[in-house]
């Protein structure tokens, strides 16, 4: 098997680029939030953002064709700060700390990200619904942000390089399994208004962890 190489530092003019490019995206995204808090997602258009946003219509819909895209990528952002702050849970830091214990503290406090956002939910997981084929992930503009995939990854190679976790699948292959408990929990909580986010996200760590398999000693439902 090859060995990866590591990609080539890129030349200052095009990181320059780059970090402007992100500039405008953030501003963009930051922007349209804002006037969705003011007035309401379904009540702001293309236009009123343009002009917030001082920036050209046809400069807005190169970066983000519809709305929902703004969306996904200032929940991303947000995502990635939170990642970024929680860095410790899945890597390096908090050895104490297993498997269950940093996927429960994530949980916990995605549970309340979740809560604060709920009435965009349903806008942003359509949207995200339309990129699931490779092709559309390609062409996403926030593809390197989307998601928490790649944490529960790295989390899960940690969990199995203590032996916590199997290790006859691969990370990515059981991330991608936990990232479809995450989706399905969150669209029960949203098409329910009596169901509570935080023991829909104990029991995806419970059958993640120990399957659906009934175990010895557990009650069973009247």
């Amino acid at each position: 098997m090859p060995v990866p190489q590591p990609r080539p530092a890129p030349a200052p003019e095009a990181g320059r680029r780059e970090r402007k490019r992100n500039q405008t995206l953030d501003h963009l995204a930051a922007t349209a939030f804002g006037l969705f808090e003011a007035r309401c997602f379904e009540a702001v258009t293309m236009e009123q953002i343009a002009e917030a946003a001082d920036v050209a219509k046809g400069t807005l819909y190169n970066h983000f064709p519809v709305k929902e895209a703004l969306l996904a990528h200032q929940f991303h952002g947000e995502l990635a700060s939170a990642m970024a702050a929680r860095k410790g849970l899945g890597e390096g830091a908090g050895e104490r700390d297993g498997f269950v214990s940093r996927l429960s503290t994530w949980l916990e406090a995605s549970a309340q990200w979740c809560q604060a956002r709920r009435a965009y939910l349903p806008h942003y997981l359509r949207f995200r619904f339309r990129q699931v084929d490779a092709a559309a992930r390609a062409r996403d503009e926030d593809g390197e942000r989307s998601g928490v995939e790649p944490w529960f990854e790295a989390l899960i190679a940690a969990g199995q390089s203590r032996g916590e976790l199997r290790d006859d699948l691969s990370p990515a292959h059981l991330a991608s399994l936990l990232q479809h408990l995450h989706l399905a929990a969150l669209m029960r909580w949203l098409a329910s208004a009596d169901s509570d986010l935080e023991n829909e996200f104990a029991a995806i760590v419970e059958v993640f962890v120990h399957g659906s398999g009934r175990r010895a000693g557990a009650r069973t439902s009247p």
